[in-house]
């Protein structure tokens, strides 16, 4: 008679009835996960590069492993909080695609960036996390259009947002996972996840897949059999067959992806060359008590942040975009570009 506990057998026999899954489920195929994880693998030094850079430290970005898996098994390795970005294919490979972090991965990262402690993942902790995303996504997009030919290929742009795993949209049904592990410099491994919709998936899998290229490609012999029997041979037309011709016809089509110039991106970028932009020269700034301005009058001199002979700071819409030094031209102030401020300088400010 039983004693009321379930051997490991039962256990597996429930599991399997129930549908229950471990971490990787079945879905897709293996052939899919094997060709995302190397297109991935081959981009994670040019992703640690970028970090590095935006963490102003030596950041190491290992894997990722590909795995498919589901809603429910994701979210048991997921703490109780944690940070989301959606970063959604738009064109090329339209469809759901985000990154997923513990809150306590989040803060590390947002730390190292903006070189504060004991941050918060308040908005602009979201922002920096958002802008992070945004480079890495760039540079997946420039190697996936290198690699695939497609030149449409584009994101909508990054939102961060920190909320309970229990709200987390993740895409219906299996997914694809990719698994980071990365160190910031410190020796501690943290991990995130950049996920994938089945159909994203599907569809990168397919444009990388050489060998489905090439055998769809594979049409040189019919064509030379066409031209042949254009030459002046029946038997041209014999050796392909009449009912080959609409395979033909369809194969001549694959040359179409092969590079070709970017209109489609001057043209977007080019909808707002006209648009009007406030731009700003700053000397310094300074910060003063309510009394103290209201006792300002004429020949109050007001000191400023700024060195005698540092250069002033080049605003485009309050965001500090370069550096310069104050000109005359023609009796009127001018400034003239120095520096242009890097990407990790934009964040801190």
């Amino acid at each position: 008679m039983s004693d009321g506990t379930l051997s490991q057998a039962e256990l597996d026999a429930l599991l399997a009835g129930t549908g229950e899954s471990p971490v990787a489920v079945a879905g897709g195929n293996d052939h899919e996960r094997q060709l995302l994880q190397d297109f991935l693998v081959s981009s994670a030094d040019s992703l640690s590069a970028n970090f590095s850079q935006l963490t102003a430290t030596e950041v190491s970005l290992k894997g990722p492993e590909v795995s498919f898996t589901n809603q429910d098994a994701l979210l048991e390795q997921l703490p109780d909080m944690v940070t989301m970005v959606k970063a959604d294919f738009n064109a090329g490979f339209p469809g759901e695609h985000l990154f997923m972090m513990g809150e306590a991965t989040a803060k590390a990262i947002a730390a190292r960036m903006t070189q504060e402690e004991d941050i918060q993942m308040d908005a602009m902790a979201l922002s920096v996390i958002g802008e992070l995303v945004s480079n890495l996504v760039g540079t997946q997009i420039t190697a996936l259009t290198k690699q695939t030919g497609n030149k449409s290929i584009a994101s909508v742009s990054p939102e961060a947002s920190n909320v309970p795993k229990a709200v987390v949209a993740l895409p219906g049904g299996d997914f694809s996972a990719a698994l980071y592990q990365l160190d910031l410099g410190d020796g501690n491994t943290q991990q995130f996840w950049e996920i994938y919709s089945s159909r994203v998936s599907e569809s990168i899998a397919r444009s990388l897949d050489k060998d489905t290229v090439s055998t769809a490609g594979s049409s040189p012999p019919p064509r030379n059999s066409t031209m042949s029997a254009r030459g002046g041979g029946m038997s041209g037309i014999g050796n392909s067959g009449m009912t080959g011709q609409p395979a033909q016809v369809q194969s001549v089509q694959f040359p179409g992806l092969t590079p070709h110039p970017m209109a489609q991106e001057q043209g977007n970028i080019g909808l707002i060359m006209d648009v009007f932009m406030e731009m700003t020269v700053e000397l310094g700034r300074t910060k003063k008590l309510i009394k103290e301005i209201l006792g300002m009058g004429e020949g109050t001199i007001i000191e400023l942040d700024k060195l005698a002979g540092e250069p002033v700071d080049i605003l485009v819409n309050h965001k500090l975009i370069a550096k310069g030094e104050v000109v005359v031209i023609d009796e009127n102030f001018g400034v003239r570009v120095t520096e242009i401020v890097s990407p990790m300088e934009r964040m801190q400010d």
